[in-house]
C-alpha cells in the first residue's frame, strides 16, 4: 500500500458514494469487483453517474452474464433498503434520459443536479459527456479509438490473468497507455477545464462527473474537479464522509476500500497510484 493510501476503517462513516461507467453489458465490466464493493456499503446516498448499462456495446454484441444481472438486483435492493439512490444517465445509456424527472423501482432519475456536501460546498453533478464539444477530435480518430479500446481491454484481461497467476495485483493496460499518449493527455486536460468552467459559470464550488474513465481529485482553474473513475479500468468511486470530505476510493478486494487523495487537502492523485494499493 502506498503511503498516500489509507483504509476506510469505518464504512458507516461514508455519507455519499458516487460511481459511474460500470458498463454492464460490456465484456470489460468488472461486475464481480463492484458487487464486493457494494456489499460493504452502508451509506445515506448512492449516486449512479451514467454509463451504468452499456447499450452501445450490447447493440454491437449482446452480452449479459449472471454477474451483470446481480449488479442490477443489488442496486435495486440498495434503493429499497432506505438508501437514497440517484441515477444520472450517461451517453452509453442515454435512452434512460427520457425518464429524467421520474422514479423507477425507488431510484430517482435526473439529468443533472447540485450536490451540497456536509461542510456546505456545492457541486455540479452530471455524467460528463456534456463537455465532449470542448474536446472534439475527428470522427475517424473517435472510431479508431473505440476499436482500439476494445482491443486494449481484451489484451488487458489476458495480462491480468497472467499477473494474477504470478501473484501480482491489478494493473490496467488501457489506463497506462492513456497516461503515455500525448493526445490522450490533452483530451483529459481539455475535459477537466471544460468541466471546471461549467461549475464556475453556475457559481459553484466544484464539479463531480465520470465519463472519461480517469479518476481524479484536483483544483482546476480555482474549481474543485472530481471524477469518480469507472468499473472497467480502475474499480474506483468518489466518497463523501460525514464531515463532507471528498476522497477517491479504490476497491482492492479487501474487506474495506482504500482511499487515495482528498479534496480537503486539495491534492491530485495520478490514476496510476490507484493501483499501488492492489
Amino acid at each position: 500500500m502506498s503511503e498516500a493510501s489509507t483504509p476506510v476503517a469505518d464504512r458507516h462513516a461514508l455519507k455519499t458514494v458516487f460511481i459511474s461507467d460500470i458498463h454492464l453489458g460490456y465484456r470489460g465490466c468488472q461486475a464481480e469487483r463492484l458487487l464486493q464493493f457494494l456489499d460493504q456499503l452502508d451509506v445515506a446516498q448512492l449516486v449512479l453517474l451514467g454509463d451504468i448499462v452499456d447499450i452501445w456495446s450490447m447493440k454491437r454484441r449482446p452480452y449479459w452474464p449472471d454477474s451483470h444481472q446481480a449488479v442490477v438486483r443489488k442496486l435495486v435492493a440498495i434503493a429499497q433498503s432506505g438508501t437514497k439512490v440517484v441515477y444520472v444517465p450517461g451517453n452509453h445509456d442515454e435512452a434512460f434520459r427520457d425518464f429524467c424527472g421520474s422514479a423507477m423501482v425507488g431510484i430517482d432519475i435526473r439529468r443533472d443536479f447540485i450536490h451540497e456536501t456536509v461542510d456546505g460546498k456545492r457541486y455540479l453533478v452530471l455524467h460528463g459527456d456534456d463537455f465532449d464539444h470542448a474536446v472534439k477530435f475527428s470522427e475517424i480518430l473517435k472510431h479508431v479509438g473505440e476499436k482500439m479500446y476494445d482491443v486494449l481491454m481484451w489484451l488487458g484481461q489476458i495480462i491480468q490473468k497472467c499477473r494474477h497467476r504470478l501473484g501480482f495485483g491489478y494493473w490496467s493496460l488501457a489506463s497506462w497507455l492513456k497516461h503515455q499518449v500525448p493526445d490522450a493527455r490533452r483530451y483529459i486536460e481539455r475535459f477537466e477545464h471544460a468541466a471546471a468552467h461549467a461549475a464556475a459559470r453556475h457559481g459553484l464550488d466544484g464539479v463531480i462527473c465520470g465519463h472519461i474513465h480517469r479518476p481524479a481529485i484536483r483544483v482546476v482553474d480555482g474549481v474543485h474537479y472530481c471524477n469518480d473513475g469507472d468499473w472497467v479500468e480502475h474499480c474506483s468511486a468518489l466518497v463523501e464522509n460525514r464531515a463532507g470530505q471528498l476522497s477517491l476510493a479504490y476497491w482492492t478486494g479487501r474487506e474495506v476500500p482504500v482511499l487515495l487523495g482528498t479534496m480537503a487537502a486539495e491534492v491530485a492523485q495520478p490514476a496510476d497510484q490507484l493501483h499501488a494499493a492492489a
